[in-house]
């Protein structure tokens, strides 16, 4: 497995071998000691499947806060998405900092987004399927999010303003300036 650090610390693109032979390919997408190794640690206690159908379709930027904040593994197993992780850890020299990296079908490549980064994406190809594991469950009360285009975090979306597909939900997200210290309490 190939394991590189970005440039925010904790952030990690992994590339698992892939074994070719006639048929295909066969990859270790997950192991525990292996990836520990490389400082994901897990434990993962779901697994979450996406399918987004258009080019452009940006799901984020998403966190949870609290007991249930969560840790999350990302791959592609069809098509593929730029992925983003901005660091929101209070008090984190790279607070508000982002990095992406493109995650393909193609490429195998894996993106390790620790506790307390902001997460999302955007489909490269008219249709894409994302898995990822998280390291906790799902909780309403604790989702958080940013707005996806925030002029302050100058995320390098690879899609042109007024080309995104947006849920209602992310249309509405705040701008990271409006986060204020009871953001961060469930």
């Amino acid at each position: 497995m190939n394991a590189e650090s970005l440039a925010i610390p904790d952030v990690k693109l992994l590339t698992p071998a892939r074994f070719h032979d006639a048929r295909g390919f066969f990859s270790e997408t997950w192991n525990a000691a292996r990836f520990a190794a490389v400082g994901v640690p897990g434990p993962f206690i779901q697994d979450n499947h996406a399918l987004s159908r258009g080019l452009g379709v940006v799901r984020g930027l998403h966190l949870q806060i609290g007991p249930n904040a969560q840790g999350k593994l990302v791959r592609v197993v069809r098509g593929a998405i730029w992925d983003v992780a901005v660091d929101v850890r209070r008090g984190s020299p790279t607070y508000g900092q982002s990095v992406g990296v493109e995650l393909s079908a193609e490429n195998g490549a894996q993106i390790w987004v620790p506790v307390g980064f902001l997460h999302g994406y955007c489909t490269l190809t008219e249709e894409a399927e994302v898995i990822y594991k998280v390291t906790a469950p799902y909780d309403k009360a604790a989702e958080r999010g940013v707005i996806w285009n925030d002029p302050d975090l100058a995320v390098a979306w690879p899609i042109a303003a007024g080309d995104e597909i947006l849920s209602d939900k992310d249309k509405l997200l705040p701008p990271l300036s409006a986060i204020t210290e009871s953001w961060f309490h469930v």
